[in-house]
């Protein structure tokens, strides 16, 4: 019997690794990468009492750089004669928080998350937690198996599996430009507010408010002052019917 399948059978986190190799299509080779990657900072302990927390932030901060790398080679291949703006966006909508969220949703990731329940009861559910695990296991994965490996699974387990690229390329994703041009033939003015800006380790999270002549129509959310206008404007043409 392969090593890795007696381990997996013989293990006391056998569960956990059934788990994680369902997701991951293959048994974690150190398994202590993964469990970290799905360490939030809010069970973390400091690391020698230097306010260092041994949570999955640095994994977070790898994977997102892989990840975007990855995402960015297959856009460049797949739609050779778009323009910069075009892939520049388009790897924005797959890579946001929000569509990382739902993707760690939907694969099982969050479930395996070990984190402090209590943070769920804040306002924005803790908008950032799925997402963060989700680019923090990419990490873990580069660690573990290497940038091709990484590579594999980000193109076939999640890609190919879990979204349609081509469908999302013609889906309208510049609401703000379309909340502007309305306004302007309706004669309203909008506003956007920043209401919040957080620092979240190496990252901050926007949130921005967006305004219709006084009124809040829209709130959204990222780590990008931009992105957070656009999911606020895209949260206000939903709630306009635009």
């Amino acid at each position: 019997m392969p090593i890795g399948f007696l381990k997996l059978y013989t293990s006391v986190d056998r569960k956990e690794l059934k788990a994680l190799r369902n997701i991951l299509g293959f048994i974690p080779g150190n398994h202590a990468l993964y469990r970290l990657a799905l360490r939030h900072k809010s069970v973390a302990n400091d690391i020698n009492n230097k306010g260092i927390k041994n949570s999955n932030e640095r994994l977070e901060f790898l994977g997102d750089a892989i990840l975007g790398s990855v995402v960015a080679d297959v856009l460049f291949k797949k739609f050779p004669y778009k323009d910069e703006g075009f892939l520049t966006e388009m790897r924005s909508k797959l890579v946001n928080r929000a569509h990382l969220n739902q993707l760690s949703k939907k694969m099982g990731i969050a479930d395996l998350i070990n984190y402090d329940a209590k943070i769920t009861n804040q306002g924005n559910k803790n908008s950032s937690l799925f997402g963060d695990a989700f680019e923090a296991m990419i990490g873990a994965i580069y660690l573990d198996k290497g940038y091709r490996v990484t590579q594999r699974f980000i193109i076939n387990r999640i890609l190919n599996t879990h979204v349609d690229i081509s469908k999302l390329a013609e889906t309208e994703s510049n609401y703000k430009s379309r909340l502007l041009e309305w306004a302007q033939k309706e004669g309203k003015e909008v506003v956007f507010e920043v209401i919040e800006d957080k620092s979240l380790g190496q990252s901050r999270l926007f949130s921005i408010r967006a305004m219709v002549d006084g009124i809040d129509t829209g709130l959204g959310q990222d780590y990008s002052k931009k992105n957070a206008e656009k999911n606020a404007a895209e949260k206000s043409c939903q709630y306009l019917n635009i």
